[in-house]
C-alpha cells in the first residue's frame, strides 16, 4: 500500500496518508497472459485423443445426393425436390425417402403468394414424417435490403 506526503500548509507538521486508488494494472497483466495461454492452448483441446477405431464390416449410411427441398407453388400444387405430390401423398413420399436417405434438413419453401395457413400446413407434415430439423427458405432483397420506394 502507497502512502502520499500531504501538505495542509501548516508549516512543518507533514502528515502520512494512505492511497485510496486500486492499482488494476498488475491485474490486467495477469489477465492477458491468461487470455493469451488460453488462445495458444484451445486449438490443441480441439484436436482430441487420439484413437484407432476398429473396423467393421457395416455398410456406410448413403448420404443424400440431393438436397431434400419440399416447395409450395404458386398455384398450390406441392413439390418434394422436383416431384409433383398430393396432399395425401406428401407424408408418405417423405417417409420413404427418409428411410432410404437417412434423417437430414428438409427445407421447405413457399411462394410468397400463398397463405401462411398453407405453408404452415406444409411444415405439419413434414413433421409428422419423421424428419426433426426443418428449416425455411427465402429470396434475400435484390436491392440490399433497404427499405422504401425510388421516385
Amino acid at each position: 500500500m502507497g502512502m502520499a506526503l500531504g501538505n495542509n500548509g501548516g508549516g512543518g507538521d507533514d502528515e502520512y496518508r494512505p492511497i485510496s486508488e486500486i492499482n488494476i494494472t498488475p491485474m490486467v497483466d495477469v489477465m492477458l497472459v491468461l487470455l493469451i495461454i488460453f488462445m495458444v492452448t484451445a486449438p490443441l483441446l480441439v484436436a482430441g485423443v487420439p484413437v484407432e477405431l476398429p473396423s467393421t464390416s457395416a455398410a456406410k449410411v448413403s448420404q443424400p445426393k440431393k438436397p431434400m427441398i419440399v416447395s409450395l407453388a404458386g398455384d398450390g400444387s406441392i413439390y418434394v425436390r422436383e416431384e409433383q405430390v398430393t396432399e395425401d401423398t406428401l407424408v408418405p413420399t417423405l417417409i420413404a425417402l427418409r428411410q432410404t436417405e437417412g434423417d437430414t434438413v428438409v427445407y421447405v419453401r413457399g411462394d410468397k403468394n400463398r397463405p401462411y395457413g398453407e405453408v404452415m400446413e406444409i411444415l405439419g407434415r413434414v413433421g409428422e414424417s419423421g424428419y426433426a430439423r426443418v428449416s425455411l427458405l427465402s429470396q434475400p432483397k435484390a436491392n440490399g435490403g433497404a427499405a422504401g420506394h425510388s421516385p
